[in-house]
């Protein structure tokens, strides 16, 4: 799947999206909770990239803890874009944030960031080197010793474990209501068009991209997450 192919999807999810992950949300609130605690030394007034930022869900959490840091919101899909704009609006942040609609290749360096987000981001890029140039254009945006918290889909597929993992999560999915049709897409996805890789391939590929080792910080499933800084 490229870019083209990924952009239209998310295009034509983002009026249902959050309505549709509604019951997965102890997930994201938890890794949430966990990324608050991490970018809590950040400064009072810091400037936070949110790279595929979505419907907005961590942009709008930091806010809500942080009166005084400001975001710069990355998407490519214009409709998903949109919805972040109009919960923007509801929570009374829209002042505090900077829309950008494309990549992050098409982003004006301006003013460089204090820390970034990239929660389940990378996943789809499978070109492992275009994957660590990724994660090099993040670390481009961000000031000398910048963090970057980053999230994906990883395991070692051809392990034992990864068929555990695998069901257990599709039954996640089920028990939420996820639709039959998205399921077999996401079973689909998972085989063919996203990067899943073993926790410590994706650690190298984003020290590659220009960070230091990757420290894990948070799992739920499939999820991994890791907490990196600027080399």
């Amino acid at each position: 799947m490229n870019q083209d192919e990924i952009k239209a999807l998310f295009d034509q999810q983002a009026a249902s999206y959050d309505q549709q992950w509604a019951k997965t949300s102890p997930i994201r609130n938890c890794l949430h909770l966990l990324l608050g605690s991490l970018f809590a030394d950040l400064p009072a007034e810091a400037r936070i990239l949110c790279v595929g930022v979505g419907t907005g869900d961590e942009l709008f959490y930091l806010a809500s803890q942080h009166p005084g840091w400001r975001f710069t919101a990355v998407e490519p899909s214009g409709r998903m874009l949109d919805v972040c704009r109009e919960r923007a609006e509801q929570e009374g942040v829209t002042s505090r944030c900077t829309f950008h609609e494309g990549y992050l290749e098409s982003l004006p360096t301006a003013e460089l960031h204090d820390a970034a987000t990239c929660l389940l981001v990378s996943q789809f890029i499978t070109n492992l080197d275009e994957r660590s140039g990724f994660f090099r254009g993040i670390a481009a945006q961000l000031n000398s010793g910048g963090i970057l918290a980053s999230a994906d889909l990883a395991s070692d597929i051809a392990s034992p474990e990864y068929d555990v993992l695998l069901h257990a999560w599709m039954n996640m999915m089920s028990a939420a209501d996820v639709s039959e049709e998205m399921m077999a897409r996401m079973r689909h996805a998972y085989a063919h068009d996203v990067g899943v890789l073993p926790p410590a391939r994706i650690a190298s590929i984003i020290e590659a991209g220009g960070f230091e080792l990757p420290v894990p910080f948070f799992q739920a499933g499939l999820i991994h997450a890791w907490l990196s800084r600027r080399a």
